[in-house]
């Protein structure tokens, strides 16, 4: 066969997204198709920078343009762009996915989870932002090493905007920059809320591909304000193994399913699975009860996005500042497969599931 553009299309066409379960073709995501003589080049626009499967899809372009149209010399770059099913609005015009991350219970290591996807979702190359919606307890600051530092201020179109701070990689907003790292902060509800909507809607984000909340424990004002506020694209609950925690994991995997709430739920992490020490690194040992995250997901239907270990590192690392996706080794690997299961499932929810849209609460 001829190598022209169309019938490089042709073969490509046989090309299955793994994920979408169509061809890439179809998809959109052959782009800037160049033929000269036996060259071809062309970009592959993968759903996600995080994408798993990008060295798959590459070598199934490769073996189906081999099998049409012999051997060509082939130049393929692998790019990529964020998918996002947000309608344009006035509120986080720039951002294409918000994903609350939630726990139920305290003390599971939910900003742990929090502060090392949104790095190792940088690292791929994403845009990422988060927002510390604890407003009683936050830690982002600590745990991103910046919690004497302040955003600054800029006017546009005549208002104040917040200036998140940047580390790592992240754009980084939280109470904990605006108040003494000391002070508690009491307020009620309504204030608590308040300073959410000011982080989402007072702050420029700018272009992201990815807005993580990391949600306080419980099912309280906060989860309903953000609902209420912006379309959420997807909820990632977080959970340890031991029974009492998973009985608050299904509350909020339940809240965020409540018919008049409606946010889909990408999956569910595992956090603490099992301890292994340092001196022997291949032993497991399951303290706080084994399997309970799998089980979990299997009765709500959900993926079971990734299983972390408790280790050292991983409380050094968040209490130097320096999260343990930045490092190489098993932990950073754990997290960076966990950064690309969570932006797999956002861009199969984008790819299957209506427009996200903001929630009417009457309660």
């Amino acid at each position: 066969m001829e190598l022209t553009k169309e019938n490089l299309l042709k073969a490509l066409s046989e090309v299955i997204d793994p994920d979408l379960k169509k061809d890439l073709v179809s998809l959109g995501m052959i782009q800037n198709i160049h033929i000269d003589e036996n060259k071809a080049a062309f970009d592959v626009v993968l759903t996600t920078p995080a994408c798993p499967l990008k060295e798959v899809i590459k070598k199934d372009c490769e073996e189906k343009i081999k099998k049409h149209l012999g051997d060509v010399k082939l130049i393929i770059n692998m790019t990529s762009n964020v998918t996002t099913k947000r309608a344009d609005g006035p509120v986080l015009p720039g951002v294409k996915n918000i994903i609350a991350i939630s726990s139920g219970k305290g003390g599971v290591g939910k900003s742990t989870v929090a502060a090392n996807l949104a790095v190792a979702l940088a690292r791929t190359g994403a845009d990422v932002g988060l927002i510390d919606a604890d407003i009683y307890g936050p830690s982002i600051p600590t745990m991103f090493n910046c919690e004497f530092e302040q955003p600054g201020i800029v006017q546009e179109d005549g208002k104040n905007k917040i200036v998140p701070i940047q580390q790592y990689g992240v754009k980084l907003i939280s109470i904990g920059f605006l108040t003494n790292s000391e002070d508690a902060v009491v307020w009620r509800g309504p204030m608590a809320s308040s300073a959410l909507r000011q982080f989402i809607s007072d702050a420029k984000w700018g272009e992201l591909d990815y807005l993580l909340i990391d949600l306080p424990p419980g099912t309280s004002d906060i989860h309903l304000t953000l609902v209420q506020a912006v379309p959420v694209t997807g909820a990632l609950v977080v959970t340890t193994p031991q029974k009492v925690a998973l009985a608050d994991a299904q509350k909020g995997i339940s809240m965020f399913k409540q018919p008049q709430i409606n946010v889909p739920i990408l999956g569910l992490v595992e956090n603490m699975a099992w301890f292994t020490p340092v001196e022997l690194p291949d032993n497991k040992y399951f303290i706080f009860g084994e399997g309970g995250g799998k089980k979990l997901a299997e009765k709500n239907e959900v993926e079971l996005l990734g299983q972390i270990p408790i280790v050292q590192s991983i409380r050094e690392s968040g209490d130097n500042g320096y999260p343990a996706a930045m490092k190489d080794g098993d932990i950073s690997d754990a997290f960076k497969k966990l950064a690309e299961q969570v932006a797999q499932q956002v861009a199969i929810r984008n790819a299957s599931a209506p427009e996200t849209k903001k929630v009417e609460v009457t309660v």
